[in-house]
């Protein structure tokens, strides 16, 4: 099962990387799959590639949603972006 969890970018790197955040939890991934992504910006992540970009309102409820479960359910899911 695969869980779509929002991932906050922190920093644009050169050649389509960026750093994202996510439970505390920093990766580097490629953006070369979504055009238009700036630091703030939430997107889902697979694989090491940004898929899409979410709207912060959407991305907000989604994290809360996962509050709801617990920091722990959180954390497992977001261990499955390393």
């Amino acid at each position: 099962m695969c869980l779509a969890i929002p991932c906050r970018v922190v920093e644009l790197r050169g050649d389509e990387q960026a750093l994202i955040d996510v439970a505390g939890m920093r990766k580097e991934i490629s953006l070369a799959l979504v055009d238009g992504v700036g630091v703030g910006d939430y997107v889902i992540v697979h694989v090491g590639y940004a898929l899409t970009r979410l709207d912060p309102e959407e991305a907000e409820k989604t994290l809360a949603l996962f509050a709801e479960l617990g920091d722990a359910a959180l954390l497992d899911a977001a261990s499955a972006l390393h």
